[in-house]
């Protein structure tokens, strides 16, 4: 099953501080293989391996993991010399509160704090006045340090609610790419919540198994959706066997143990419903499958599950505000 795709807001927000610091933004979109006049509709979307290459240049061509939004730079290197000061210790919350004093020598870095409240565990940012118009380092640093510590101890950290302390964006409804849970914005801190229990559970990793973490982080962390154990995620694979003869709702709801009432709530408290799952995953398929030259238009049609090509030309078109063959080509 592709990952999903990526909309072009998150594309534009992590341009403008590079855009800050006097880089051509063109010439980052076409080295990453991304065409700069996508940038021009607001329903593009692009598959995740450009956009992994897009953060990455960021990080090379400014030399700062703070891709130009900080008050000062940060230099590669800094995210992988704070896991090897956190890698040795003995719980998730000792590498996390260690992790947290390593930035707060830098006097201009972005703070990242760790609180308890009975049973629920609070990673929060603090935003110290940063140049950060879309919010756009706040969500990938907290996306960043939630998957370090996912990964640190070798399973997801189910997410209990993200707190925004700033009003729903236009692109609200497309969070759950980034964070899998219940999501409150016009909050009084910006913060993601989980259970504090896996705060004492102890670090798998070693210096050896960080070696290789940090080949592709923490680019990778930010670009990659996170469906991870999530009911999305889970609908998302169920579905992405075979289009042609997806379940209904009754149907999902049995092969996933509940009652068609408990998938229904499940999905509301995640701000999704079936329908729109059905609609973004077959979205999905769609970019990814254009992408391979051999299919013809109707051979991608009939995969999807579409009864005629015109069908999933308009389809298509509400989806992206292009049509299936002028995607092909401008992806060529």
């Amino acid at each position: 099953m592709p990952e999903a795709t990526v909309p072009l807001h998150f594309v534009r927000a992590a341009l403008r501080g590079a855009e800050r610091r006097g880089v051509d933004s063109h010439s980052l979109l076409q080295r990453a293989g991304i065409r700069p006049a996508l940038l021009n509709d607001e329903r593009s979307r692009i598959a995740p391996k450009p956009y992994t290459r897009l953060i990455q240049l960021l990080w090379e061509v400014l030399d700062d993991e703070y891709m130009g939004f900080g008050q000062s730079l940060s230099k590669r290197g800094t995210f992988g010399m704070m896991c090897l000061t956190i890698i040795h210790c003995r719980t998730l919350e000792r590498a996390l509160l260690r992790g947290s004093r390593f930035y707060a020598l830098f006097p201009e870095a972005p703070r990242i704090s760790l609180r308890l409240e009975g049973e629920l565990a609070y990673l929060s940012y603090e935003d110290t006045g940063h140049f950060d118009p879309d919010h756009f380092l706040c969500e990938s640093l907290l996306v960043i340090w939630h998957r370090l510590g996912s990964w640190l101890i070798g399973q997801r950290i189910p997410l209990q609610a993200a707190h925004f302390a700033y009003p729903k964006p236009a692109h609200g409804d497309e969070y759950r790419l980034l964070f899998p849970c219940p999501t409150h914005f016009d909050q009084t801190h910006t913060s993601l919540v989980f259970h504090r229990r896996y705060l004492d559970m102890p670090l798998l990793q070693d210096e050896r198994t960080l070696k290789e973490f940090l080949k592709h982080s923490p680019a990778d962390l930010l670009s990659r959706p996170d469906d991870g154990s999530s009911l999305h995620g889970k609908l998302r694979r169920l579905l992405g066997r075979d289009c042609r003869h997806w379940p209904d709702l009754e149907q999902a709801a049995e092969q996933l143990h509940m009652s068609p009432q408990t998938l229904r709530r499940h999905l509301r408290e995640e701000g999704a419903s079936f329908q729109e799952l059905k609609d973004q995953l077959r979205r999905d398929l769609a970019i990814y499958l254009l992408e391979r030259a051999e299919l013809s238009l109707q051979d991608i049609s009939a995969q999807l599950g579409f009864s005629e090509p015109s069908a999933f030309h308009r389809a298509f078109k509400k989806w992206t505000g292009q049509t299936p063959g002028t995607y092909r080509d401008s992806e060529h």
